[in-house]
């Protein structure tokens, strides 16, 4: 692989850490039990895990396109959740959700790496954008806790250009922005579908961030390069520039 002219990243799983979401969604269930006594904190974590996957299956597209607002998505989620332990009370659904809502900007966090690569990524004057899936305002409130907005050249969400990634609209809308050609950009994702494929089909180079060792299946996207961490990926730029 050529050294990069620019990079473009992922967000979720990528800079910032997903197991916040979790400590958020496990915070709202003991929260919501422990004010009402009906319920328990395991049963509505159990009861969330299902609720979500069910749901995000039927709605994914519409909340990454952005035509489902983050305030009625995850009220129906907390709707789901509930209901499935027996409570199909409103007003506890609605408190969930503003719970939610807290307790997610509370549990926002970079992976321990991010912020050393990005002070290398600036220090070597590599242009950065983001390319992320999501509600514009969910995605956007995520940067402004974790204060790293002003680091890209241009931040590309899903919602705000209609086109959700593996779609190459996303990508190459954020080339553009840096001013480059495609192959003269590499693309830097834990998802190899969204990530990996994507950029291919733009015509960006791929980095899988495998940073928990999962394999990839047989006939699967086969990324350009995989590394485990942004610290190794900083030693290989490095090595390329050297």
């Amino acid at each position: 692989m050529k050294p990069p002219l620019a990079l473009t990243m992922d967000l979720d799983d990528t800079l910032l850490d997903g197991e916040g979401l979790q400590e958020s969604i496990d915070r709202v269930c003991t929260a919501i039990a422990s004010a009402h006594t009906t319920l328990t904190s395991d049963q509505l974590k159990s009861a969330n895990a299902d609720a979500w996957m069910e749901y995000w299956e039927s709605v994914a597209d519409d909340w990454c396109l952005g035509r489902l607002d983050s305030s009625t998505f995850s009220l129906e989620g907390w709707r789901r959740t509930l209901r499935a332990c027996g409570c199909n009370d409103t007003v506890i659904a609605q408190e969930a959700r503003d719970l939610h809502r807290v307790f997610a900007r509370e549990a926002h966090r970079l992976y321990d790496d991010v912020e050393t690569f990005l002070e290398f990524v600036a220090n070597s004057k590599l242009p950065i954008a983001l390319v992320t899936n999501g509600a514009s305002d969910v995605q956007r409130e995520k940067l402004a806790v974790l204060a790293i907005e002003d680091i890209f050249v241009a931040v590309i969400v899903s919602a705000e250009v209609g086109a959700a990634k593996p779609d190459a609209l996303p990508f190459l809308a954020a080339v553009d922005a840096l001013g480059c050609e495609p192959g003269s950009v590499w693309h830097v994702g834990d998802n190899l579908l969204t990530d990996v494929a994507g950029a291919q089909r733009a015509g960006l180079a791929s980095v899988w961030l495998n940073r928990h060792g999962r394999s990839r299946v047989a006939d699967g996207p086969v990324p350009d390069l995989e590394v485990r961490s942004l610290s190794e990926l900083s030693a290989i730029l490095r090595a390329l520039g050297d």
